[in-house]
């Protein structure tokens, strides 16, 4: 047997990730018509798109978040020594909030039906 090391909210969001993608994949309608329809967010895909975009949202704050923690916690260490490095470190704490822009940017273009 498989031992997994790590939270139970880990392994229930690992799971009903696996669930959603078998139900993407097994669907009885026709998500994937071979002759293109008038709109690309008809039947089963608008959902799709929906939980498509809130996956990649949500993917872009939690990466910031974990990022975040262990920049923050260093940066007070570093600016309570050395206050004159406070730029520095202010620098260092933005840079993962790209994390965030980017999973924002992906969900309205799939919301959209850019791609």
């Amino acid at each position: 047997m498989i031992r997994y090391n790590g939270s139970k909210l880990s392994l229930i969001a690992i799971i009903a990730g696996f669930v959603l993608a078998g139900f993407t994949f097994s669907s009885s309608t026709q998500a994937f018509a071979a002759e293109p329809s008038a709109s690309t967010n008809e039947g089963l895909t608008k959902p799709l798109l929906a939980i498509a975009a809130a996956i990649a949202i949500a993917g872009g704050l939690i990466g910031t978040g974990n990022a975040q923690q262990g920049i923050g916690a260093a940066g007070m260490g570093i600016i309570a020594e050395k206050p004159e490095k406070f730029g520095q470190v202010l620098f260092f704490f933005v840079i993962p909030e790209t994390l965030w822009i980017i999973g924002f940017v992906l969900g309205i273009i799939l919301l959209l039906g850019i791609l």
